[in-house]
């Protein structure tokens, strides 16, 4: 398979990268900010559904900056929100009306949050539910699931390794660190088991409830694959927790406010006893939400578990969330954005039809995720193996050299300002890509 075309020119962001390594380790701020084609790129300037980098090309962007840009960049009244509001202060070390605003709109529209608690970002409000679940069923351990993204904190820093070696039988799985320096014994605190394995599930949770505080899942696995849970499954999930008194948990970082302002919880009809919203919440401002019902926040609210944090709730934080709630309150946002989602879906099944290509495409809409596979689905983690990696790392580099930005692991994502020409742009260049990948 030849290379790609090169198309752009990115000989700014090579020399910026160069700077900034000799000040910021790698370059970069982030592990994942590394693997743009040919190499880190340095951006400019956003608006909308489009980014500029430093040497001036544009790109309309299906990232949303790894989702957090629902309502599309600068959008206007987020950040007139968040000017207003800063003026009147940035940080109180105490409680402000906005708090107030935005927790009785958290309460109205998803199902589960009857009390919550706010956070700075994805990973440390999974540890805040961790806590709580493990205190009030005075258990130690959870069940967590391949494949699935809670953070980057050491005790949820495993089964995210596809190795089919090292990874164990599917009933009797291994469980593999995803980086160095995890402190030992740290496993203990934890089963990884593979997700969509309802009776599977069933049999280990039997074997092991008396030490089993929790289970944390994402409600689709937005982060290997985008794929979805299997019928029966997240009410099989719910109804083994409530057998057991433990802990049902949702990692909503991604689907929160993607799948509907109630979340994936309130678009599947399951209410778990606890969530965490991120991502899409404040369009890119850091914050995050623990959610859940009053009998296991309680112990939150008593102060039994410690949640605490100088930064929480920050003026301009709680504003920019409220503002991108009140964009996604218009009429029909989250209907065109599935619509949107479908079309684009749909546009390149045919494109890959009509160039032969084995390109595959599944997710809900808002969120999707495209690879080449000679399957007609893959149904957990392990199944991903049958990806052709280096065929979709192609792909990838060369729609970003057609101006079309996409997660370099597949993973696209609809904002609320896409609109149809935008989608028929990106599936025209997606058949370029596939020509010329034939």
């Amino acid at each position: 398979m030849q290379d790609i075309k090169m198309q752009l020119d990115h000989s700014k962001s090579a020399v910026l990268l160069e700077r900034s390594k000799k000040v910021l380790a790698g370059g970069v701020s982030s592990e994942f900010r590394k693997f743009n084609h040919p190499h880190a790129l340095f951006y400019d300037h956003a608006e909308g559904v489009y980014t500029y980098d430093v040497d001036g090309n544009k790109y309309l962007d299906f990232t949303l900056s790894q989702g957090p840009m629902i309502v599309g960049h600068s959008h206007p009244h987020v950040l007139k929100r968040v000017q207003e509001y800063s003026e009147k202060g940035q940080l109180f070390a105490g409680q402000h009306i906005l708090e107030i605003e935005l927790a009785e709109k958290l309460n109205k529209y998803i199902p589960s949050a009857d009390l919550m608690r706010f956070c700075l970002d994805g990973s440390t409000a999974i540890q805040t539910a961790l806590r709580v679940a493990r205190a009030k069923t005075g258990r130690n351990k959870f069940i967590r699931f391949e494949g699935h993204y809670h953070g980057w904190l050491d005790n949820v820093s495993w089964g995210l390794t596809l190795d089919e070696e090292k990874m164990g039988t599917r009933e009797n799985p291994n469980s593999l660190p995803w980086t160095s320096g995890i402190a030992n014994n740290i496993e203990q605190e934890f089963i990884v088991l593979p997700w969509n394995d309802l009776e599977l599930v069933a049999k280990i949770m039997n074997e092991n409830y008396k030490d089993i505080a929790a289970i944390i899942t994402e409600p689709i696995m937005c982060n290997s694959g985008c794929i979805l849970p299997e019928e029966g499954f997240l009410k099989g999930l719910r109804e083994i927790c409530t057998k057991y008194n433990s802990a049902l948990i949702f990692d909503e970082v991604i689907t929160g406010f993607r799948t509907g302002l109630g979340g994936a919880q309130k678009y599947f009809n399951i209410t778990p006893d606890l969530s965490v919203f991120a991502k899409a919440l404040a369009s890119g401002y850091p914050i995050s939400a623990i959610v859940g019902k009053k009998e296991w926040m309680q112990l939150i609210a008593e102060g039994k578990v410690i949640h605490a944090g100088t930064m929480n709730s920050a003026c301009a934080l709680i504003a920019a969330a409220l503002g991108t709630i009140e964009v996604l309150e218009e009429d029909g946002t989250h209907k065109r954005i599935f619509a949107l989602g479908h079309r684009l879906m749909n546009g390149l099944r045919k494109v890959a039809k009509e160039t032969g290509q084995n390109l595959l495409v599944q997710g809900l809409g808002p969120m999707f995720h495209s690879g080449f596979a000679n399957v007609d689905s893959i149904k957990d983690f392990r199944g991903i193996i049958a990806y052709e990696q280096p065929k979709s790392k192609m792909f990838i580099q060369g729609m970003q050299q057609r101006g079309v930005r996409i997660i370099g692991r597949g993973l696209w994502y609809i904002s609320a300002v896409h609109e149809e020409e935008h989608i028929d742009f990106a599936i025209a260049m997606a058949k370029e890509t596939l020509l010329e990948l034939k």
